[in-house]
């Protein structure tokens, strides 16, 4: 159990001012996840493989294949401003 003095020491330490009442509730909250974390520690994880990230990833990318595309044109019908073959936007500084 962490004491009073334990935890005015980590809420110095956070620049955090405390009430009577709120060092007391913060000493048992923080046991309590001190508690949570020594039992973590306890189990058997021999035979767990390290990972970075709980469910299986894989990459998405599609595969990189020729084919046809939209003419400039086309693609510009529709622009509010363009200059030349590309679209002309508001410059941002």
């Amino acid at each position: 159990m962490l004491t009073k003095k334990q935890v005015e020491h980590v809420a110095l330490l956070a620049r955090l001012e405390l009430s009577e009442s709120e060092k007391e509730k913060y000493a048992t909250q923080l046991s309590a996840i001190l508690e949570y974390a020594d039992a973590l520690n306890k189990l058997d994880t021999e035979n767990v493989p390290p990972t970075a990230h709980v469910l299986p990833l894989k990459n998405v990318f599609r595969e990189d294949r020729v084919c046809n595309h939209m003419a400039n044109e086309k693609g510009l019908a529709n622009a509010p401003d363009r200059e030349g073959s590309c679209f002309r936007v508001p410059k941002i500084l």
